[in-house]
């Protein structure tokens, strides 16, 4: 384990087993007989947290003056982190294009931007099929560096436990570049998707000022439109931890089904608690007005946050995943458009997003299906490069 992770908060303040450990869960890994999980586990549980209860605490204040309309949030940052590319220079220049592109969206509205990015723990992803197809044989997907590995192989491909803390050292990495790129409140601060339940259980803490329990592996963690179901795992997890916490809503997702959410993630509604991330998909958008009333009328000060990304998702023919910048201006304009005719603030964007000139979305710079295999570099899912996230950015809120 890492001897210098960010500030030393050791795991005998670690939170004793809850709830959400024999609640079923969606989307996890197959590893439950490898004989070095449980030794991994207790690694994880008496390891340093990677993120304090202070962090957490004035993330959630900041976090409230969105809430409350006086300022914006963006999110961005890779689909899935690359766990070899987690030193000091990397975590700068993602910091960095954070901050160029947060800087922009407050020229545009004229208030402050809260800073966040996917990044610091983006390593597990959950996915539509558990295999895929390689030289006329199945083998298991590509799950993020968390749980396997992306080389198209059996014995790459398998579940292996003991990356969890190969994973946390890169996650205690990147946090500490982000503590040293953060200048004030507005961060940059980290956040990934709470998934995989044997990596965020065991790193759940006691904050020593209030005694709440909080989730020290991230400072803002948030649950997936696959693993958002009330009941399971995921959404009672989040719902039992302090930090300032996100949801992501699809198309399926009903009024009352959202409303729902709310109740369980905010029942005390606290502004900057919960951020709703709707990712509906050009042709979703049309729940977005429905879902914006109802939790209106519930009176949960939600942050609303557009992602137009995974909505927008589709493969060429060459079997290339990419997204079109033109879909995603559409339904990012869309979500402001509703939003302010439901009297509501705009809180921001989510964003999956690449500090090179990668060619992985078209439009801009990218100009058709031909030029993706220019640079195309994701380890999952396609991301903007700087120039097309500048032009949604000036497209949504010029």
């Amino acid at each position: 384990m890492s001897e210098s992770p960010p500030t030393a908060v050791h795991g005998a303040h670690a939170a004793p087993p809850a709830l959400w450990d024999v609640l079923p869960a969606e989307q996890q890994p197959h590893w439950s007989a490898h004989p070095d999980l449980h030794d991994v586990r207790r690694a994880l549980r008496d390891a340093p947290a990677l993120a304090t209860a202070q962090e957490v605490r004035t993330l959630r204040r900041t976090l409230a003056e969105v809430a409350l309309g006086r300022a914006r949030l963006l999110q961005t940052g890779d689909c899935a982190e690359d766990i070899h590319a987690c030193g000091p220079e990397h975590t700068a220049a993602k910091s960095e294009l954070l901050c160029e592109l947060s800087d922009r969206l407050a020229r545009h509205t004229g208030q402050q931007v809260v800073r966040i990015g996917r990044m610091g723990g983006q390593f597990a992803k959950p996915r539509s099929s558990p295999t895929e197809t390689y030289d006329g044989m199945p083998i298991p997907a590509f799950r993020g560096h968390l749980i396997n590995s992306p080389e198209r192989s059996l014995l790459s491909r398998r579940h292996d436990p003991n990356r969890m803390l190969q994973a946390y050292e890169a996650s205690a990495s990147v946090l500490r570049g982000l503590e040293k790129e953060r200048t004030d409140t507005r961060g940059p601060w980290s956040s990934h998707e709470a998934l995989v339940m044997d990596y965020e259980s065991p790193l759940v803490r006691r904050d020593p000022e209030t005694g709440a329990a909080y989730l020290a592996s991230t400072h803002f963690p948030w649950v997936g439109e696959r693993t958002r179901q009330p009941g399971l795992a995921h959404v009672e997890f989040l719902a039992a931890i302090s930090n300032p916490i996100a949801c992501k809503i699809g198309p399926t997702a009903t009024p009352d089904d959202v409303v729902r959410l709310c109740r369980i993630l905010d029942p005390n509604r606290l502004p900057g608690r919960l951020t709703l991330i709707l990712r509906m998909g050009l042709r979703g958008v049309g729940a977005i007005a429905p879902i914006a009333a109802a939790v209106r009328r519930e009176g949960n000060p939600v942050i609303w946050l557009s992602d137009p990304m995974h909505g927008n998702t589709e493969r060429t023919e060459s079997g290339l995943k990419t997204r079109h910048l033109a879909d995603i201006i559409v339904e990012a304009v869309t979500f402001r458009q509703v939003l302010e005719q439901h009297g509501l603030h705009v809180g921001g964007l989510h964003l999956e997003t690449a500090t090179d000139d990668v060619t992985e979305c078209i439009g801009g710079p990218v100009p058709g299906e031909h030029a993706l295999a220019e640079r195309y570099e994701s380890l999952c899912d396609p991301r903007l490069n700087p120039r097309q996230a500048r032009e949604l950015i000036d497209a949504v809120f010029c």
